[in-house]
């Protein structure tokens, strides 16, 4: 796919959890290469991050619309808990919310079946395909509700929240997505 690029001042991105790293790990056609007018965050004070939060609080520090790209790179990981649909909504309507209209969410995670993602005691959740899936509202109202999920409908809870997968793949112990905002 080829995209036209926005010029590089007018273009903003943010790194969540950043740590005392700032290398941009998912790289591909349509956003720049490097980071942009980056802004970063972390939860602890000490990381040197722009912005110090924690991400299990709501909502979040930034306008809406605000970010053309955000990153997370082994994060989410850490937030919410296993099971909790209403957190996991919502956070992703927060990101949702300040990703400007067509903008991209980058992420990695442990992939599901890895020791780390469940053998880590500060990891409270798994991020899958399916997780992934339940977020497009193509997944409901084009595609039809798959039989496997038994009587489980989100619609109630995405709202207006609307992201398609761009890309993923699974790498070693490692799953990696692009989110793209629908707006």
């Amino acid at each position: 796919m080829n995209a036209v690029l926005k010029p590089a001042t007018d273009y903003r991105e943010l790194l969540l959890g950043c740590g005392s790293a700032r290398d941009k790990r998912i790289k591909w056609n349509e956003v720049p290469q490097e980071w942009q007018n980056l802004t970063t965050h972390d939860i602890d004070p000490d990381s040197g991050a722009d912005v110090v939060h924690d991400l299990n609080v709501l909502p979040y520090p930034w306008a809406d619309n605000s970010f053309d790209e955000i990153a997370a790179y082994e994060v989410l990981e850490h937030c919410g808990s296993q099971g909790d649909a209403k957190f996991f909504f919502a956070q992703f309507a927060e990101f949702y919310r300040i990703l400007k209209p067509g903008g991209h969410m980058a992420c990695t995670v442990p992939a599901w079946d890895s020791q780390v993602a469940w053998g880590m005691p500060d990891h409270r959740r798994v991020i899958t395909e399916g997780s992934l899936a339940i977020l497009d509202h193509r997944y409901y109202y084009d595609l039809g509700k798959p039989t496997g999920l038994g009587k489980a409908d989100y619609r109630k809870q995405l709202g207006a929240t609307n992201f398609q997968t761009v890309a993923h793949k699974m790498e070693g112990d490692s799953f990696g997505f692009v989110l793209r905002a629908v707006k």
